[in-house]
């Protein structure tokens, strides 16, 4: 696939409003049940494999307000691996601007929410959990390919824990 294979539907102002909506609600939804609703993604490749959902909270860098998204993850070890794909957008995501700028995170998994501190993948690094990322969820390939950018890939470390 290319770049401009990605449907252009995908880019309407109404699909982003139905998106912003849904990811609200998802959040809602997981905090009151503790990730029994909404703890898992099942659209796309997640149809037949659901796929885990977490929810990380970051501090918005223009706001300074608390922000939390929904997001699928990987867990490596002790830390939490997440994908910046925003669905093959030409642009990363607002929460990963939010992480460059203020690395201290929280996430959710189920009924634990803990902090951490978080960190771009240097290459070896995203060489090496690319692979695991698409397995857990191959729609991350489709995305990739509908976008020029480089799909930054997140890794989120217990706080207190040094980098590495």
């Amino acid at each position: 696939m290319d770049p401009n294979a990605r449907p252009a539907q995908l880019d309407s102002p109404v699909v982003a409003r139905i998106i912003k909506a849904g990811s609200r609600l998802n959040t809602r939804m997981y905090r009151l049940t503790r990730g029994k609703l909404g703890g898992t993604w099942r659209v796309g490749a997640a149809l037949r494999k659901p796929t885990p959902v977490c929810l990380l909270t970051t501090i918005g860098r223009k706001s300074g307000q608390e922000r939390t998204v929904p997001l699928l993850y990987l867990r490596d070890g002790d830390a939490i691996v997440v994908v910046a794909s925003q669905g093959g957008l030409p642009k990363n995501p607002a929460w990963y601007h939010n992480v460059r700028a203020e690395p201290n995170v929280r996430i959710q998994t189920g009924g634990v929410d803990r902090p951490f501190r978080a960190r771009i993948a240097d290459a070896a690094e995203r060489a090496d959990l690319w692979p695991r990322l698409v397995e857990l969820y191959a729609d991350f390939d489709t995305y990739a390919a509908w976008t020029d950018r480089e799909i930054p890939v997140v890794i989120c470390e217990p706080a207190g824990r040094s980098p590495g």
